[in-house]
C-alpha cells in the first residue's frame, strides 16, 4: 500500500561518501587537544544569575601535526600535497547531487564521536540553501539515529532566530552537549546585526561565540568569498569568530585552500554517481525535409561554417556542419537531399557581409547566427513546453516497462510569475499555463501519448484532471499570494533583497520543500512543477527527469547551477535509490541550438571547476607515472619530485601551467634516479595525458538526433555465430575463488623482521613550545618585554596509553587485517618495541604494513581457482556495449571504432578505447581474417577475484588455429608497449591469476598477455 509521503532511504556505506568524510577526520588524528572549560575571568560583563558560562571547544595545540595529517590525506586522495596551513581552511569539493549535505551533517557527528568536538556552525549564503540543510537533517533524523546509537540530531540542531537571541547563548555557547547552529550569513556579516550588539546586562553574543572558538562549516564559500584583491564583508565576519577550523564545503569553488577531498563533474559522471544530460532544443524540431541554412559562423581561413541536414549513404538524415564558398552545391553538401536542389553559395563569404545563397530565381540572405527557419517567441515557448511534456511520458513509460516503480517529474523555471498566474486575465490563468493546458490536453488524447495511462491507470486516477498535475511554487506574501521578487536581480547579493523580499521567498521555499518526500509517490497526481527563476537553488528532488527554462528572448538555462536541481539519482516508490545509468538522465529543454547549447554548458562546468586544459593536474601527473609502468605503491613517493622537476626545467610554471617550453619536454633529461630510469616512458606518458586532459568533457547527449544503438551486429544471431558467441559466454560467465598457499612461519617472520627495522628509531614525541622575553628599559627608561622568541621542543613521555592492553591491541590487527589472533600475537611477540603500539598513530602504521604483507604472501601463494556451482556472471553484463554518441564519433580524440558489418567479426558495432595502442590492436583484430569473433570486455562486466581485488582482461578472442579447423579461445590482456620484464608485481600477480582462472573453467581457453598484436600473434602460435 502506497502512502502520500515516503521516507527516503540512505545508504550509509557509499564509499565515496565515507571517503569525504574520514578525510576530514584524519586531519585531527593524533593532534593534541587542550580543553580549558569553561571562562570566568576573561568576561567583562555582569552575568544574570540564571546566567551559565560559555564552554569552548578543546583547542588544537599541534599545528605541525595538523600539517603531516593533511599531507597524508592529500597524498591518499591524489591531490597535490601543501606545504602551510591556509588559516586551518580544509576545502572539500563534492559535485552537485552527490550528497554534500550529507557528508557534512556525518563528518559533524564523526568529529563529535571522535575527538569530543561539541560547537559546531554551519554558514549558508542563501535562505533557499538553508531551507534544504533543514529538510536533509529531518529526513537523516532516523537514520543518523540507526548509526550513532540513537543521537537525535533535531535535539542538538536548530536555525538561528535574530528574534530569539536567548536560543544561541543557552543552547550553543552555554552547553557542554553537541551543538549544531545553521546560520545564515546575512545575520553577522554586518556591525548592525543584532548578534553584534551588546544587549542590557552588557553581553555580547559575538564576542561569546569568538570565545568558544566553534568549528564552522560553510556551504557553498564561493558566494561570499569576495574577489582575490578584497575579501567580502562574509568572509572577514567568519574569520572573525576565530574558528577553531573551517570547512568548506562546494561543488564549484572559487579558491582550494588546504583541499582535502574532490570529487569533480567528471568523477561524478564517470563513475555514475549523477544522472547523465542530454539535450532537446527547439530548433531541433525542424522538419527533416525542410531546406533548412544556418549560417554559424565565418571562420579564420575564409569559409563559412554552415548548418544544414545531410545523410550520408544508409544513415539518417540529421544535422551536419560543413565549410562551404562560393560555388559550392548544398544538394552535394546535404548527400543529395531533395530539397536543396539547385541551392548555391553565390560568392565567397566575407566576415563584413551576409551570406548569400540562390534557390532558384530566390537569394536566402543570413547574417552570422541566422537560419531560414526562426520561429515566434511564442511559439518557442510552445514548442518547449511540447517537447517537456512528451519527454516526461516517454521517460514514464519507459521506467514502468523497466519494472522500476520510480515517479518522474518535470520542473519549468519560469522568468515571471505573472507568466503562470495573472490575475487580469479572465481565468488567471497565465500565458505558459494557459499553453501548458492546452498542449498537454491534447497529448493525452493522442494515441502514443495516452500510451501510458492505458496500460498503467492504477498509477494516474487523475492523469486527465490538469489542475492537479501541475503546480507552481512561488515566493508568496503573508496571505498566500504568489508575488513578484521586488528588486530581483539573478547576479545580486541576497542580502541586497529588503526584508520582505527575503521573507517571500521563504514562504515559497517552504511550501516547495513540504512537498518533496510526497512527490515520489503515484498516490500524489502532481508532476509538474513551476518554479520562479529566482527558487532555483532552494529546491531539489532526485525524481526530476526533466528540466525546461521558458524564457522568452532566449534561454539562460545552459548553467551548471541550475542543472544541478535535477542530478541527483532517482529514487522509487520505497525511497530505495535507483543506480541502473540507463534510467538515471536529465533531459534539457533548451531554446537554443544543440552546438551552442552544449558549448555554453561544457564552458560552465569547465569554468565552475577550476578546468584549464593547459594546467598540469594531479591527475596527469598521476596517469603519467602510472602509464610509465611506475608500481601503484612508489606513484605517491614520485608524484611531488616529478612536478618539481617539471617546474625547475620550465616545462611548466609554478601555478602549474605548461609553459612556452613544454614542447621540449623530450629532450629533458631528469635528475631523479627513478624518474630518469623510466624517462623515456613517463615523457611519451605525460604527452599522451596532456592530449586526453584536452578531450575531457562531460558527455552531453544530443537529444535531437536519433540515438545511436550499439547494439550486437545483426549476424550475431546467424546460427553459426550465435553459437561461437554462446561457446565463449559459457567459459566466462563461471565464477571462481582463489585458493592460497601461505607459509604462516615465513609471513610470521619477515612480518615482524620488517616491523622491528621500521620501529627501529621510532619514538612517541610530544611538542611543546617555549617562548623567551628578555627585559629591558626603553630609551625613555621604560620598563618593557623585548618580543618573544618561540623555540619547539620535543620530549619523550615517561608513559604511552597504558590503558591500551595488547588484548585490544591484537583485536584491532585483527578487525584490520583478518588475520587470525595466534597469529598477530606471534608477531607481536618478536616486536623489540611492542610497546610502542600502545600509540596509535604507530599501531595504524603497523596494521596497514602487516596488511600489506598478508597481500604480498597471498599473491605470491595463489595456487590454484575453484569453479563454484551456481556462481556465476550474467551474460548480459559480460557482453555490455558502450553508449555512444554522434558527438563521440566525431570527435577523433575520443578513441571510438566503428567495426565493419561486412568483415563480420566484431560483436558490437562500436568500441570506445582508453589509448590508442588499444584503438590499434582492434584494427588488426578487425583485419585478421583468421579471427572468428571478438570483443572488448567492459570493465566491471566480467571480473577475476585476485588478492589485489577484482581484476578484468581486455579482450575475448576467437580464433582458428593454424590447420583453420580448430577453434582457439583467447582471453587477452593488453599491456600496451609493455615488456613482460617491465610489469609490476601486481600486473604479475593478475596476469597469473586469470591464468588459473581459466584453468579451472576451461582447458580449452588460453589466457595471454600482449604488448601489442605482433606479440599476441606470436605468442598463441608458441
Amino acid at each position: 500500500m502506497m502512502t502520500n509521503r515516503i521516507a527516503f532511504q540512505f545508504d550509509d556505506k557509499l564509499g565515496y561518501q565515507k571517503d569525504a568524510v574520514n578525510s576530514v577526520v584524519n586531519l585531527f588524528k593524533g593532534v593534541s587537544r587542550h580543553d580549558d572549560g569553561t571562562i570566568y575571568r576573561q568576561l567583562q560583563r555582569m552575568k544574570k544569575l540564571v546566567e551559565g558560562d560559555p564552554v569552548r571547544n578543546p583547542q588544537l595545540v599541534s599545528p605541525a601535526r595538523l600539517l603531516h595529517n593533511l599531507r597524508e590525506v592529500q597524498q591518499k586522495n591524489k591531490l597535490f600535497t601543501d606545504h602551510e596551513l591556509k588559516g586551518n581552511n580544509f576545502t572539500i569539493e563534492m559535485e552537485t547531487g552527490t550528497g554534500k549535505t550529507y557528508v557534512y551533517l556525518r563528518t559533524i557527528l564523526e568529529l563529535y564521536r571522535a575527538y569530543g568536538f561539541t560547537k559546531f556552525m554551519i554558514v549558508v549564503p542563501t535562505i533557499a540553501i538553508r531551507k534544504g540543510v533543514e529538510k536533509t537533517m529531518a529526513m537523516l533524523r532516523e537514520h543518523f539515529k540507526g548509526i550513532y546509537d540513537g543521537l537525535d540530531i533535531m535535539n542538538h540542531a536548530f536555525v538561528y532566530d535574530s528574534k530569539n537571541l536567548k536560543k544561541i547563548s543557552s543552547s550553543f555557547v552555554e552547553t557542554r552537549d553537541l551543538s549544531i547552529v545553521v546560520m545564515n550569513i546575512q545575520a553577522f556579516n554586518k556591525d548592525s546585526n543584532k548578534i553584534r550588539q551588546s544587549d542590557e546586562y552588557g553581553q555580547i553574543l559575538w564576542e561569546d561565540i569568538r570565545y568558544i572558538h566553534p568549528i564552522v562549516i560553510i556551504d557553498e564559500p564561493q558566494k561570499i568569498e569576495g574577489t582575490a584583491k578584497k575579501k567580502s564583508a562574509s568572509l572577514e565576519a567568519i574569520e572573525g569568530i576565530d574558528p577553531l577550523f573551517v570547512l568548506r564545503y562546494s561543488a564549484t569553488h572559487k579558491s582550494r585552500y588546504n583541499q582535502v577531498y574532490k570529487l569533480d563533474s567528471f568523477d561524478a559522471y564517470q563513475k555514475d554517481l549523477v544522472k547523465k544530460i542530454q539535450v532537446k532544443t527547439v530548433h531541433g524540431a525542424i522538419p527533416k525535409d525542410f531546406p533548412y541554412v544556418r549560417y554559424v559562423e565565418f571562420t579564420k581561413d575564409l569559409f563559412a561554417k554552415i548548418e544544414l541536414f545531410c545523410v550520408e549513404q544508409g544513415g539518417q538524415i540529421r544535422k551536419k556542419q560543413v565549410k562551404v564558398r562560393g560555388g559550392d552545391s548544398l544538394f552535394e553538401c546535404s548527400g543529395n537531399l531533395d530539397q536543396y536542389k539547385n541551392m548555391f553559395v553565390m560568392e565567397d563569404p566575407h566576415k563584413l557581409k551576409k551570406l548569400k545563397i540562390s534557390k532558384w530565381d530566390d537569394i536566402l540572405e543570413l547574417a552570422v547566427g541566422e537560419n531560414n527557419a526562426d520561429i515566434s517567441e511564442e511559439e518557442t515557448i510552445r514548442i518547449q513546453i511540447r517537447l517537456a511534456i512528451k519527454s516526461h511520458l516517454e521517460k514514464q513509460y519507459k521506467i514502468l516497462k523497466s519494472g522500476r516503480k520510480i515517479k518522474v517529474l518535470t520542473l519549468f523555471f519560469i522568468d515571471a510569475v505573472n507568466k503562470y498566474r495573472d490575475t487580469s486575465s479572465p481565468d488567471g490563468r497565465g500565458e505558459y499555463l494557459r499553453i501548458f493546458d492546452e498542449e498537454y490536453s491534447k497529448i493525452i488524447t493522442d494515441k502514443k501519448g495516452k500510451q501510458l495511462f492505458v496500460e498503467y491507470p492504477e498509477l494516474f486516477k487523475d492523469y486527465k484532471n490538469v489542475h492537479k498535475v501541475r503546480e507552481g511554487y512561488f515566493a508568496v506574501d503573508k496571505h498566500k499570494n504568489a508575488v513578484e521578487i521586488e528588486d530581483w536581480d539573478k547576479v545580486m547579493d541576497e542580502d541586497k533583497l529588503k526584508a520582505k523580499s527575503q521573507e517571500d521567498i521563504d514562504r515559497g521555499i517552504e511550501l516547495i520543500l513540504e512537498k518533496k518526500d510526497e512527490l515520489i509517490s503515484f498516490e500524489e497526481p502532481l508532476a509538474f512543477i513551476f518554479s520562479h527563476s529566482a527558487l532555483r537553488e532552494g529546491w531539489d528532488n532526485p525524481n526530476v527527469f526533466t528540466l525546461c527554462t521558458l524564457k522568452k528572448g532566449g534561454s539562460d538555462i545552459a548553467k551548471k547551477q541550475e542543472i544541478g536541481r535535477g542530478l541527483r539519482l532517482s529514487v522509487d516508490i520505497e525511497g530505495t535509490r535507483c543506480t541502473d545509468k540507463t534510467i538515471n538522465e536529465l533531459t534539457v529543454i533548451a531554446n537554443d541550438y544543440y552546438d551552442q547549447f552544449a558549448a555554453a554548458l561544457q564552458k560552465d562546468f569547465n569554468e565552475q571547476a577550476g578546468f584549464n586544459k593547459e594546467e598540469v593536474t594531479i591527475d596527469v601527473i598521476h596517469a603519467s607515472l602510472r602509464n610509465a609502468g611506475i608500481p601503484e605503491n612508489k606513484i605517491i613517493d614520485l608524484t611531488e619530485p616529478l612536478r618539481k622537476e617539471l617546474i625547475e626545467q620550465n616545462i611548466i610554471n609554478k601555478e602549474g601551467m605548461l609553459t612556452k617550453d613544454a614542447k621540449k619536454i623530450e629532450a629533458i633529461t631528469f635528475i631523479h634516479e627513478t624518474l630518469q630510469e623510466h624517462s623515456i616512458m613517463i615523457k611519451k606518458a605525460f604527452i599522451e595525458a596532456m592530449q586526453a586532459k584536452g578531450s575531457k568533457k562531460i558527455l552531453i547527449k544530443n537529444g535531437d538526433e536519433e540515438p545511436i544503438e550499439n547494439g550486437a551486429h545483426s549476424y550475431i544471431s546467424e546460427e553459426q555465430f550465435e553459437q561461437l558467441l554462446k561457446e565463449l559466454g559459457k567459459r566466462m560467465s563461471q565464477r571462481t575463488l582463489y585458493q592460497v598457499n601461505i607459509d604462516s612461519d615465513a609471513f610470521i617472520e619477515e612480518s615482524a623482521r620488517e616491523l622491528n627495522e621500521l620501529l627501529r628509531f621510532k619514538r612517541v614525541l610530544y611538542e611543546y613550545n617555549i617562548e623567551t622575553g628578555k627585559a629591558e628599559f626603553d630609551e625613555q627608561k621604560k620598563f618593557r618585554l623585548s618580543e618573544s622568541v618561540q623555540q619547539t621542543f620535543f620530549s619523550e613521555p615517561e608513559g604511552l596509553d597504558l590503558q591500551k592492553s595488547q588484548f585490544e591491541i591484537i583485536n584491532y590487527i585483527m578487525y584490520h587485517t583478518l588475520l587470525p589472533r595466534l597469529a598477530i600475537y606471534r608477531i607481536i611477540s618478536k616486536l623489540e618495541k611492542a610497546t610502542l603500539l600502545k600509540n596509535q598513530d604507530i599501531l595504524d602504521v603497523v596494521t596497514q604494513k602487516i596488511k600489506e604483507k598478508r597481500t604480498e604472501f597471498m599473491a605470491k601463494g595463489v595456487v590454484r581457482y575453484e569453479a563454484i556451482d551456481g556462481y556465476v556472471f550474467d551474460e548480459s553484463t559480460i557482453f555490455e556495449a558502450d553508449s555512444i554518441d554522434m558527438g563521440m564519433l566525431e570527435d577523433v580524440a575520443s578513441l571510438v571504432f566503428q567495426t565493419s558489418a561486412d568483415k563480420g567479426r566484431a560483436v558490437h558495432k562500436y568500441y570506445k578505447f582508453d589509448s590508442d595502442g588499444e584503438l590499434q590492436f582492434a584494427k588488426r583484430l578487425e583485419e585478421d581474417e583468421k579471427v572468428l569473433l571478438y570483443t572488448k570486455i567492459k570493465k566491471g562486466g566480467f571480473v577475476i577475484d585476485t588478492p589485489y581485488g577484482e581484476y578484468s582482461p581486455d579482450w575475448a578472442v576467437i580464433r582458428k588455429g593454424e590447420d583453420d579447423q580448430a577453434r582457439l579461445f583467447f582471453i587477452v590482456e593488453t599491456k600496451i608497449d609493455k615488456e613482460d620484464k617491465d610489469l609490476n608485481e601486481v600486473e604479475k600477480t593478475k596476469i597469473k591469476c586469470g591464468k588459473l582462472h581459466f584453468k579451472a573453467v576451461a582447458q580449452d581457453v588460453q589466457f595471454k598477455q600482449a604488448k601489442n598484436y605482433d606479440d599476441f600473434l606470436l605468442k598463441i602460435t608458441v
